[in-house]
C-alpha cells in the first residue's frame, strides 16, 4: 500500500484534523493519490451538522462501496462527526468501511494500521511538542489551523456537536505555543486557533487562563505574522478579550460571532443564552474598541415555529449591523438534539429556501458596499497560493484578494492596491 486519498467536508476543525491525518500518513511513507479510484487507502472525514453535509457523506460512502467491490484490497476509513459511540451499528450500516474512528481519535487509526501491518514505517516516536500524542510534521502552507479547545458545553437545541465531539477540553498554553513554534519554524506565517467555542478556551484548565492569555503568549513568537481565531460565542466574548485583541499587533481585526437569529423568542428556543439587545451592545463594544474590525456571523432560518415576523427581525438585524459576511443555513433536524426530540420541523422547505435567498441577497448588497470602500486603497495580504492563474491571499480582515503576477509570492506579505470589488472577493495589483 502506498497511496492515500483524504476527502473532507465540514468546519475548519475537520480541515485541521485532515491536515493532521495527512501529516501522519506521509510520515509513514504514504503519498497522496490523485483520486479515490487510484488510492490504496481512502479516508472520509465526515460532518453531520447539516442534513446536506450528511447526505454528501452518505453519497461518497455509496460510491466507495462500488470501488471496494471492484478492488477488495482497498482500505476505507471513516472519521468525523458521523462516527458516534455505536460503532457496531455503523459497521452494519457501512460494511465497506474497514476502520471507524471518531473526531481527533488519531491513535485509534494508528493502532488499527499497526495491528494489520499497514504502516510502511515503524510507529512514530512522539516528540514533546505534539497534539494529542501525535507529531507536528508534514508539508506546510503559509497558514495553519491549530485546535485549542475541543467539544462544546452549550448544548444549543439544534446542534449535534456536543454529542459527537464531547464536552469542552482545552489544551495547555505551553503545548499550543510549542506546536505553533514548530509550525513557524517550518514556514507558517499565520495560525488560526480553532474551537467550537474558541472564546471559551481555558475555563477548564487548572490555571486561571483564557483566550486572552493564549493570544498574548503567541503574540510574542518571532516570525509569526498573524493570529486568527474562530468560532466565537457571544456569551464568552468578554471585555478583557476584546481589549486584548485591540492591543496585540499580530491578532487580526476579524471576529466571527454567530448570532443565529434576530428574534429573542427563537434565541430562547435555541438556548443561545443572550438577547438580541445584548448582542447589539456587544457588537457596539467591539467596534468602538477594535479599529477597523470586520465582523462575520452565522444565521439559521426556518427553526421550528419561526414565524414570518420573527424572520423579519433577523433580516432587520442583518440590515442594521451590516456584517462583512453572513453564512446562512436552513434548519435541519439533527438526531439526538433537543429540538429534534421535542419540536416539529414545521417550517416548509419552500419558505426556508426563500428566506435563505432573501438574506443572502441582502447581505450580498451590504458586502459589496463595504468592499467598494477599499477601491483605490492599499491592503496588506498574506499570499496563500495560486487559483485560476492568479495569486490569492487574504487581508487581516479576512477578505479574499486576487492579483496577477509572474513572480513567485506564496508566503509573502504584500501591499496590494484594490482595483475591483465584488461581495465575495477583491482584485488589485501589488504596489
Amino acid at each position: 500500500m502506498s497511496h492515500y486519498y483524504l476527502w473532507t467536508i465540514g468546519c475548519q476543525m475537520n480541515q485541521a484534523d485532515s491536515q493532521h491525518l495527512s501529516n501522519y500518513l506521509e510520515s509513514q511513507g504514504f503519498q497522496p493519490a490523485a483520486s479515490m479510484e487510484s488510492a490504496d487507502l481512502v479516508l472520509l472525514n465526515s460532518c453531520v451538522v447539516r442534513q446536506s453535509a450528511e447526505d454528501r457523506v452518505i453519497h461518497q460512502l455509496a460510491s466507495l462501496k462500488a470501488l471496494k467491490d471492484a478492488n477488495p484490497s482497498m482500505v476505507i476509513g471513516l472519521t468525523g462527526c458521523l462516527v458516534d459511540s455505536n460503532i457496531p451499528q455503523l459497521q452494519k450500516r457501512f460494511p465497506q468501511v474497514d476502520v471507524f474512528f471518531g473526531p481527533q481519535a488519531f491513535g485509534n487509526l494508528e493502532e488499527w494500521m499497526a495491528a494489520r501491518s499497514v504502516t510502511k514505517m515503524s510507529p512514530t516516536r512522539h516528540p514533546a511538542c505534539s497534539r494529542n500524542g501525535e507529531p507536528v510534521e508534514g508539508p506546510v502552507l503559509p497558514t495553519a489551523f491549530v485546535p485549542v479547545i475541543q467539544g462544546c458545553d452549550s448544548f444549543c437545541t439544534y446542534c449535534v456537536v456536543p454529542f459527537r465531539r464531547g464536552r469542552e477540553k482545552s489544551r495547555p498554553i505551553a503545548e499550543i505555543a510549542c506546536e505553533v513554534k514548530e509550525l513557524v519554524r517550518r514556514g507558517v506565517k499565520e495560525v488560526t486557533l480553532l474551537g467550537q467555542k474558541v472564546d471559551a478556551y481555558g475555563h477548564d484548565l487548572p490555571e486561571t487562563q483564557d483566550l486572552a492569555d493564549l493570544l498574548t503568549e503567541l503574540n510574542t513568537l518571532n516570525r509569526l505574522s498573524r493570529i486568527r481565531f474562530l468560532t466565537s460565542h457571544p456569551q464568552h466574548m468578554t471585555t478583557r478579550l476584546i481589549d486584548t485583541i485591540a492591543r496585540l499587533d499580530k491578532v487580526c481585526e476579524h471576529i466571527n460571532l454567530p448570532v443565529q437569529s434576530g428574534d429573542d423568542g427563537i434565541l430562547t428556543a435555541m438556548r443561545r443564552e443572550y438577547t438580541v439587545q445584548e448582542y447589539r451592545e456587544l457588537i457596539k463594544r467591539i467596534r468602538s474598541t477594535i479599529d477597523g474590525v470586520a465582523l462575520s456571523t452565522d444565521v439559521i432560518v426556518g427553526f421550528p415555529d419561526e414565524t414570518e415576523e420573527q424572520f423579519q427581525h433577523t433580516l432587520e438585524l442583518i440590515q442594521e449591523i451590516r456584517f462583512d459576511s453572513v453564512h446562512v443555513a436552513r434548519y435541519s433536524p439533527r438526531p439526538g438534539t433537543w429540538a429534534t426530540r421535542h419540536l416539529k420541523d414545521n417550517v416548509p422547505h419552500s419558505i426556508k429556501r426563500s428566506h435563505k435567498k432573501l438574506l443572502e441577497a441582502t447581505q450580498s448588497k451590504i458586502s459589496l458596499e463595504i468592499n467598494q470602500q477599499l477601491l483605490g486603497k492599499n491592503v496588506e495580504i498574506l499570499v496563500e497560493g495560486i487559483e485560476k492563474d492568479k495569486w490569492r491571499g487574504r487581508t487581516r480582515t479576512d477578505k479574499l484578494v486576487f492579483f496577477p503576477d509572474t513572480v513567485y509570492h506564496t508566503g509573502k506579505l504584500l501591499q496590494v492596491k484594490i482595483e475591483k470589488a465584488s461581495p465575495w472577493w477583491l482584485e488589485g495589483k501589488p504596489t
